[in-house]
């Protein structure tokens, strides 16, 4: 079973106490959630490989270490995973970029999938899939299997925020999917809202309604 891990950095908390209150304005949101997705990239990095080099320093030769391995991919679900890339390309700046768009129907809650463009070496890469919430799972658990079905092999799903049936739904999709979390709320609501959650990510990212 893929690992939830829920960040309670000190300050990834404060600022996503931030975010959830809704006298945020648009501006501040979209920083906050760039500022969080910078520090939750920092975390979810933590066990990259390391290779051993040697660096010239202005005083001797001096044993050192560099990022080994595969490289990073970063995935966001439209359109609200566009608020979380920035942040993550501030830490890895040499990260290819896809997207996976896909709605919600309102009347099943099911994903529709209406649009992907991948990095052409995906199977090469470890792969992030960004989305600020996780509330049905739907979504993210469709975004994981269009990965898959082309050539994905080591995916990690990061979101602000979480529900436990979101949860629940992508360990039961994708088993071997680790999830990160800033946090882990209470439940889904009748309309298919996280609770207490932030209320739409996208349309307080964007400015719409």
């Amino acid at each position: 079973m893929g690992k939830l891990i829920v960040l309670n950095h000190p300050l990834i908390q404060h600022k996503l106490t931030m975010i959830r209150d809704y006298k945020t304005g648009t501006k501040a949101f979209r920083e906050l959630v760039d500022e969080v997705a910078t520090l939750m990239a920092f975390e979810i990095t933590r066990d990259l490989a390391l290779k051993e080099v040697e660096v010239q320093t202005p005083v001797a030769k001096a044993k050192a270490y560099e990022i080994a391995g595969k490289k990073l991919g970063i995935v966001p679900i439209l359109r609200a995973g566009l608020g979380m890339v920035n942040g993550v390309l501030q830490l890895i700046p040499a990260a290819k970029v896809g997207h996976v768009g896909l709605y919600r129907d309102p009347e099943t809650l099911k994903p529709v999938e209406y649009y992907v463009k991948l990095p052409a070496d995906i199977s090469e890469r470890d792969l992030i899939i960004v989305d600020p919430m996780l509330a049905t799972g739907g979504s993210a658990a469709a975004a994981i299997t269009s990965l898959k079905q082309r050539g994905g092999v080591n995916i990690k799903l990061m979101c602000l925020i979480g529900a436990p049936e979101g949860v629940k739904e992508v360990q039961k999709e994708h088993p071997d999917v680790d999830i990160y979390l800033a946090a882990l709320d209470e439940k889904l609501n009748e309309h298919g809202y996280i609770v207490p959650g932030l209320g739409d990510a996208g349309d307080r990212l964007f400015g719409t309604k």
